[in-house]
């Protein structure tokens, strides 16, 4: 038989790019865009993770329990990344697509 020269791991062992795409589904898939000239970080929210319920910005209608949607906050850091942060509003996706 042919020798291995693959590092060896143990079980339940993880490697680095195993790690970084498992963190990745954690925090879900937040992208950057542009709208209107200004940046902007968006997070998909599953609907298994949407706990609570929300008011829409873009429709003004609630957003509930268990419903995908978006979460929006400015990605250029203006007010600073903390006060940025807190200002992040939900979305219903095709509020945001049409925003």
């Amino acid at each position: 038989m042919p020798r291995s020269n693959r590092p060896r791991r143990r079980p339940g062992e993880q490697r680095d790019e195993e790690q970084d795409g498992f963190d990745r589904l954690l925090a879900g898939w937040r992208r950057v865009e542009v709208r209107r000239g200004v940046e902007w970080n968006v997070q998909p929210v599953s609907a298994v993770q949407a706990q609570k319920s929300y008011v829409c910005p873009g429709c003004g209608r609630e957003i509930g329990p268990g419903v995908a949607h978006l979460v929006a906050w400015r990605a250029d850091g203006v007010m600073g990344d903390a006060a940025d942060l807190a200002a992040r509003r939900h979305w219903h996706t095709s509020c945001w697509r049409i925003a």
